[in-house]
């Protein structure tokens, strides 16, 4: 291209150490959360002298030549952080974009046939399901512009404007110093849920049985304090892991627990593993009927913990929307293939956490989309998952799973800044930016367009990036201490939309790991008990965090320990539910601890059971594997011949 063509569009630009910022006064009046060790360099927007186009083209390579070597004196103090390559801002006319040291061996020129995608740092591989529709005119014409109009972008060169965020936020109770592990918990799973899981726990026994018809000789009515004891010892299964929950009863010194022995027998345990239910079966729409509800079986817990999670802690300025995943065992329509999360395969739940924190404030289960959708998921997620904050002036992060121009628009129609990465291939990205007109970036080099608030934004970090913004002023760049190939601290240059992305995106993988490191609940052939372990474990660590914020990281009182970590809150929590409830244990020996002298005076007698031998009860309670086809028929029970049969009833 001759050099009087590229003048047109582009400007050089001057970077000055003077223009170095302190990061420390920058952080106190930008929701930046970055950290102090960024070094901030703001790179002016400067238009052409002249928009002449008739001049020789001799005159103007001169120019051109003077110039450059006038902003390469200029940047001799920033040469070495911004790695040779730049930091370019584009220029949009009618003529389209080019780069500027662009040759006819261009990035395309030996990959044409790539497609835009598949060169974009995108962490999100869609599904059949999550595939965003090519059409989504009509579904946006709220908004007011049209992003897709060639006019609609322009020089990044305009003011950001950028509410101060004043909203309430953090933990909002009236618990006082004295308030335990149990009282925050209850701030989110309160006991009113518990009531309703003893009540449809206890309905669903009945129904069980009338429609076997037969009677369970073995289940007796739940309560409200072997139900809280029976969550207890879940959150301690999942501290003290063990292969098999049988192993927990088992006489072996060195692997049974006495704590659970103690509360209640391997029988009751298994029992209320069968029966707990949300529900009422009974009144439970079928599919195509009235009424009928996907999420029936967990909607009285979903409209109790949503609320609670909402009310029990106000959000803080930066929020994120990532999507998280629950490890599952089975085949379950709603398991989704996730290759990009640490867990492949399971069920995908949209959350909303704060980004520093963790809090989940909302979170939504995805169960596939509907046929007659033919909306972006992703923009419906997310307006979903913000709806309350409208003109509070949070600050949303995504990934390039959710963030679109359209999106980004109604956000700001909503009082709402977003960040995030985006595909280059989404309605309304700037042509320009598209990565066969940026071609072959340098690590560090960026090209921006910008409309108002929203800014675009395509960079070379690892891999060519894709940005969309409203809270963040074109041509500002940080310099990243980063370690190269020899493990040498080197100086990284990134965009302002991109450090924001990777210091704020943070929120939902936090919770992640909180939630990851003591599972509650065991695998089981019903999906929805995942969705209802998923909360329990979810109403934990978010009341941990209430409590941590509370009280300024100090323990509750009691506590003697140095340091009061998420491991101990379970502990003190489980403890405190199960209390000292030993009620099922009493009750369930009741009927085959006679007199340990002389059982058989109680109808108790060493029989025939069948004619296929079975292993003995008594032997397997001591973790041995003996068979036998005599038994006790009371009991109901195989035993070996001699002393298993007495020992058993002692």
């Amino acid at each position: 291209m001759a050099a009087g063509k590229r003048r047109e569009l582009f400007t050089i630009l001057e970077t000055s150490a003077d223009t170095e910022r302190d990061s420390a006064s920058d952080s106190e009046e930008s929701p930046l959360n970055l950290s102090a060790d960024v070094k901030w360099f703001e790179i002016p927007f400067r238009k052409p002298d002249s928009d002449e186009e008739e001049e020789l083209e001799e005159d103007e390579e001169e120019e051109e030549d003077e110039f450059k070597s006038v902003a390469a004196a200029e940047t001799a103090d920033t040469a070495s952080y911004l790695a040779g390559g730049g930091c370019n801002i584009i220029l949009v006319t009618d003529n389209g974009m080019k780069h500027e040291e662009e040759s006819e061996d261009s990035y395309y020129a030996s990959a044409n046939n790539c497609s835009e995608t598949t060169s974009n740092d995108s962490d999100i591989d869609f599904s059949d399901l999550e595939e965003e529709p090519t059409d989504f005119i009509g579904q946006f014409d709220d908004l007011g512009e049209d992003c897709t109009s060639p006019d609609f972008w322009g020089e990044p060169d305009q003011i950001i404007s950028i509410e101060p965020f004043t909203a309430i936020s953090g933990p909002q109770h009236a618990l006082g110093d004295e308030a335990d592990t149990r009282d925050y918990f209850r701030l989110l799973f309160p006991d009113s849920l518990f009531e309703h899981m003893v009540e449809q726990t206890n309905n669903y026994a009945l129904y069980r049985q009338r429609r076997s018809g037969k009677v369970d000789a073995h289940w007796h009515p739940t309560d409200l304090r072997e139900m809280r004891a029976y969550i207890g010892l879940n959150i301690l299964m999942g501290i003290n892991q063990l292969p098999d929950y049988g192993m927990y009863w088992a006489t072996d010194i060195f692997i049974g627990n006495a704590g659970f022995k103690k509360t209640m027998t391997a029988r009751r345990f298994e029992k209320l593993n069968q029966n707990i239910h949300l529900c009422d079966r009974e009144s439970e729409p079928a599919q195509g009927e009235p009424g009928y509800d996907g999420l029936y079986k967990i909607r009285p817990l979903l409209d109790v913990v949503e609320n609670t999670m909402w009310e029990a802690y106000a959000p803080n300025r930066c929020l994120t929307v990532d999507e998280g995943a629950i490890a599952v065992k089975g085949r379950f329509s709603p398991t989704q293939y996730m290759p990009s999360k640490p867990i492949k395969k399971g069920l995908k739940v949209w959350m909303l956490c704060d980004s520093k924190s963790g809090y989940c404030h909302r979170a939504s289960i995805y169960v596939g989309r509907a046929g007659e959708d033919t909306g972006a998921v992703g923009y419906k997620v997310v307006t979903s998952l913000v709806k309350g904050l409208e003109g509070k002036h949070h600050h949303i992060f995504m990934d390039s799973l959710f963030t679109s121009v359209p999106l980004v628009q109604r956000l700001l129609q909503d009082g709402l800044y977003a960040c995030g990465t985006t595909q280059p291939s989404r309605r309304g990205f700037p042509e320009a930016l598209r990565l066969r007109n940026v071609g072959k970036l340098a690590q560090g080099e960026f090209f921006q367009c910008q409309r108002g608030n929203i800014v675009a934004t395509v960079t070379r970090d690892t891999k060519v990036v894709s940005c969309l913004s409203s809270n963040c002023a074109p041509g500002i760049v940080g310099i990243c201490p980063s370690r190269g190939r020899d493990w040498a601290v080197i100086g990284v240059p990134r965009p302002l939309p991109l450090l924001l992305y990777q210091e704020n995106m943070r929120g939902v993988d936090l919770c992640d790991q909180l939630r990851e490191c003591y599972q509650v609940g065991r695998p089981c052939k019903k999906w929805w008990r995942y969705f209802l372990w998923f909360y329990i474990n979810l109403c934990i660590v978010n009341a941990y965090i209430i409590l941590r914020e509370s009280r300024g990281g100090a323990a509750p009182p009691g506590f003697s320990g140095k340091q009061f970590t998420q491991r101990h809150f379970r502990i003190r929590l489980a403890q405190q539910l199960i209390g000292d409830y030993q009620g099922a244990r009493g009750m369930e020996r009741a009927a085959r601890k006679r007199h340990a002298d002389s059982p058989v005076e109680y109808g108790h007698r060493l029989e025939r059971m069948s004619e296929r031998s079975r292993r003995c009860r008594n032997c397997t309670n001591k973790g041995l594997r003996h068979e036998s086809v005599f038994g006790c028929k009371i009991c109901n029970v195989h035993l070996c011949r001699g002393g298993c049969f007495s020992e058993f009833h002692k």
